[in-house]
């Protein structure tokens, strides 16, 4: 029950403004409705509101018809009571009253001095209050993490964050979440008697009895640019009339910032319940798309670890639950949040969409079946820019199809919803009364190590630990530190090795820690904005739709006549390339960057893709299946396209090949690369580390170079007729597979998706009829050049083609870079050279003017500086004896 104390009632007027201020609060979702009817019984009085709140809240009944019924079911259960209910809360009264009675006189026997700001214990005890003394000492600051005030006596306060005032005594027997101690009505009183207490930020404060200093500070580290948008609305915890709560299903969202679920959450205003479900089954789909790889599991771990304790930073829980089945069934998530629901009550289930075609089969499934049961279940937009669903070709046309261009001009002509501006962290989460059973993180088995004989573990994760930091702040603090200094690099230079010029962000967006919304937003902040940067958002958001669009894309190559091209079966060959033991340094140095810490750049992914399907000749399936269990950004989507597309049956063709010697003149010129990640090379001089079997023999000496035991043998050592190989293959299934060529542009044919053709067909045909007879639409996609010219020759040798797609490198690289060096110092030695000579001039004049003798010729002509190389390093002899 709400008590008044004697305080002086604010003017009618001044109350009924005061009451529509906190009633804006309530609307727009910090406050709840049981907070704003205690505010109006301090505010107005009790008989006042009593009379009055009914016309108060008669404008919500149209306006928001839920909140008013909240509101009148409050009121209700207030005013209106039994003789039970105050016979009880009588008796109750009077022991407390005497209980404070008690206190009081002991305090006066004591004869203790007053602290400032407190009342005479002697004065007069209100039967309908509580003495200040002890409201005082009860009052205490609940922290943002939802944990509730302490009283003077060790017991927890009922009215602070986590509850607000209740009508019937008897419920507040109820046991508290984290304390097994019922809370008593002494307290009750105590707690909620104080007319002085106001709400700040979501906590409790008394104005007597907290000094103004120590209020929480608000934070003044707000970005500019998100001030627009106003401050977040957070709920608060349970209170007796509180909707069912909320469950909220994280997957790859893992982080507070940008948040649409989260925040959706908020906005129910119920308590909410994180939860995250581990079903392995159904994130690998239905074919072999190896989608949680080791690696993926590992980052993925320590990624939950991290937001876990994130979350519990804002006073909530992360809770771990296990995929469950009927019998013998498959665990799936649907069994895992049904029991959920049936546990904890909850009528609400939000999550962020993911758009793999069998996870959105999956979430289809859930929201299906739980709407039937009558849970309300919602998905949210945010894991790509564009929602690859909604992506549409319509006056676009699918010429070009596969490339970013023609995807970034169907995005422009079928615009969807816009972005909007990133969302704040909340400062708290609403919190039940009662968690749910869960599991350990541990028992999850994602970060499972391997065990030797002998029983020792073997932990290949030790070098990922080192490399990286797994929470949503280490993500915010590599794009400080991209967005600070390597995007200036990034537009020309992202494809070195041997410098960090790249954002290595693709593990935070692939889990979510960091959303593309954020990262586009602060990426068009910066000062340099480079285009090529901006883009890679688009190849993520392409890659995505071409899965919307083949769902087989991981294993099955899209164009027909290259599934019967005449791979090698060497697993020998493959070993050694999995391993970084080919024998060519570069692709040794990042297949062993890619086995330590589960990361490369995009450009020697590039490297080792083509060693492995041009010079190798394995399938592309293989590099797939290694990058998708060792990469710790191991994307689905990207990595099939991205490997159909170098294995030249993608949609659109690499119109390049990487050589494993030439590409080094471009990404690590200096060596410094390979010196990092193969240490046993690092001896030998810049321009043959990259081909070591060329050194000579005295070389590979004093650098302790041997073939065989230090470094590997080259697997292969006939690039060239490899390469040929390779294209006179592809040729040869083109050949034999006529009918997937087009005879007048060259190019080859790919069956449409159904979607395609619909699109393709326009409005008349979108019911699909032509779909369902099974006719099979052909449409022509980019082709290598090379691909054409060889089709008419297919014998021919790859040195004659004149398209050939074999990147020489930048080969005068280290020579244009150290010229552009020299010139640098050069024009530096020739200001400071004419510097001393214009001093030397205006000295001698000085002293011509005044007379003086001529100063003293030194010693030398001017000489040469010992290790000069220039005409520009000359300086004055008397400058060099004067530095000695």
């Amino acid at each position: 029950m709400i008590v008044t104390s004697h305080m002086k009632m604010p003017p009618p007027a001044e109350g009924a403004q005061l009451v529509r201020k906190m009633l804006r609060e309530v609307l727009v979702g910090r406050e709840d409705p049981e907070w704003f009817f205690a505010m109006c019984v301090s505010v107005l009085g009790h008989q006042e509101t009593r009379s009055q709140f009914p016309s108060l809240i008669r404008p919500l009944s149209t306006a928001n018809s839920s909140l008013h019924s909240t509101l009148t079911s409050i009121y209700q259960g207030y005013f209106i009571k039994t003789e039970d209910d105050e016979l009880e809360l009588g008796l109750a009264l009077s022991l407390l009253e005497m209980k404070d009675h008690q206190l009081s006189t002991s305090s006066q026997e004591s004869q203790l001095p007053q602290p400032e700001g407190r009342p005479d214990p002697s004065s007069a005890v209100q039967p309908n209050s509580v003495s200040e003394s002890q409201g005082s000492n009860d009052t205490q600051q609940a922290g943002v993490n939802g944990r509730r005030k302490k009283t003077h006596s060790g017991q927890t306060g009922p009215w602070s964050k986590e509850c607000a005032p209740r009508t019937n005594l008897d419920k507040y027997n109820k046991q508290t979440p984290g304390n097994d101690q019922a809370v008593s009505v002494p307290e009750q009183g105590a707690s909620i008697s104080k007319q002085d207490t106001v709400r700040d930020g979501g906590q409790m404060i008394g104005e007597r009895d907290v000094n103004q200093s120590e209020k929480p500070k608000r934070c003044r580290n707000r970005r500019q640019r998100r001030k627009s948008a106003g401050q977040q609305p957070v709920g608060l915890p349970c209170s007796p009339s509180a909707p069912p709560p909320v469950v909220l299903w994280f997957r790859r969202d893992l982080r507070l910032r940008d948040n649409p679920a989260l925040t959706g959450s908020l906005q129910v205003g119920a308590p909410v319940i994180p939860v995250f479900i581990w079903s392995p089954e159904e994130e690998e789909g239905p074919g072999i798309t190896v989608a949680m790889g080791g690696a993926c599991k590992y980052w993925l771990h320590q990624a939950l670890s991290c937001f876990r304790s994130s979350l519990e930073r804002t006073g909530s829980h992360l809770v771990f639950l296990k995929a469950t089945g009927e019998g013998n069934e498959v665990g799936s998530s649907l069994n895992a949040l049904k029991e959920l629901v049936k546990e904890t009550g909850a009528r609400t289930v939000l999550a962020n969409a993911l758009y793999e075609p069998w996870l959105k089969e999956r979430d289809d499934v859930v929201v299906s079946a739980l709407q039937k049961e009558g849970v309300e279940c919602r998905m949210f937009h945010s894991y790509c820019l564009r929602d690859p669903y909604s992506v549409s070709t319509e006056g676009v046309g699918l010429r070009g199809i596969g490339s970013v261009s023609h995807f970034m001009s169907c995005c422009k002509q079928n615009p969807g919803p816009p972005l909007g501006v990133p969302l704040d962290p909340p400062v708290s989460l609403p919190t039940p009364t009662q968690w749910p059973r869960g599991v350990p993180l541990d028992s999850l088995g994602l970060a499972r190590m391997p065990r030797r004989k002998d029983g020792t573990t073997i932990d290949w994760a030790a070098n990922i630990r080192k490399s990286w930091d797994f929470s949503e702040e280490g993500a915010l603090a590599r794009l400080e530190a991209f967005l600070r200094d390597g995007v200036y690099r990034y537009e020309k230079e992202s494809g070195r090795a041997d410098a960090p010029n790249t954002s290595c962000l693709s593990p935070y967006l692939h889990f979510g820690q960091l959303s593309p919304c954020w990262l586009s937003w602060d990426a068009k902040g910066a000062r340099c904005r480079p285009p090529k940067f901006q883009r890679k958002l688009a190849w993520r958001d392409l890659a995505y739709w071409e899965l919307t669009l083949f769902p087989d894309l991981p294993w099955e190559s899209l164009r027909p006549p290259y599934k019967a091209l005449r791979w090698s079966a060497d697993r020998g060959h493959l070993k050694a390339w999995q391993r970084g033991q080919t024998g060519y340094p570069l692709v040794d140095a990042a297949m062993r960057q890619l086995w330590l810490t589960g990361w490369m750049n995009n450009y020697m992914r590039h490297v080792v893709a083509s060693f492995l399907i041009a010079y190798l000749y394995l399938p592309w399936q293989e590099g797939y299946r290694w990058f998708q269990d060792t990469l710790v950004d191991a994307d689905v989507a990207i990595d099939a396209m991205m490997w159909q597309n170098g294995g030249m049956c993608g949609l659109d063709h690499w119109s390049f090949v990487m050589h494993p010697i030439d590409a080094a003149l471009t990404c690590d010129p200096y060596g410094s690369y390979i010196r990092k990640w193969c240490p046993e090379l690092a001896d030998l001089p810049d321009e043959l580390i990259h081909k070591p079997w060329k050194c000579p023999a005295s070389v590979l000496r004093r650098a302790g170079v041997v073939f065989g035991q230090t470094y590997p043998q080259r697997i292969i050592t006939d690039l060239e007729e490899r390469r040929n190989r390779s294209l006179q293959d592809v040729a040869s299934v083109r050949k034999e597979f006529g009918e997937y060529v087009d005879k007048r542009s060259g190019c080859d044919l790919v069956p449409l998706p159904p979607r395609l053709v619909s699109e393709a067909l326009g409005p008349s045909h979108r019911d699909g009829a032509v779909v369902a007879e099974g006719k099979q639409f052909l449409l022509p996609v980019i082709t290598r050049m090379e691909f054409k010219h060889q089709f008419e020759d297919p014998d021919a040798d790859a040195a004659s083609n004149p398209y050939s797609a074999v990147l020489k490198g930048y080969v005068s690289r280290k020579r244009d870079e150290t010229i552009a060096f020299l010139n640098e110092r050069d024009f530096t030695a020739s200001v400071m050279h004419e510097g001393v000579r214009r001093k030397e001039r205006l000295e001698s004049d000085y002293r011509r003017m005044e007379g003086l003798p001529a100063p003293p010729t030194p010693r030398g002509r001017a000489r040469r500086t010992p290790t000069a190389k220039d005409g520009f390093s000359t300086v004055p002899g008397g400058a060099v004896s004067s530095l000695k």
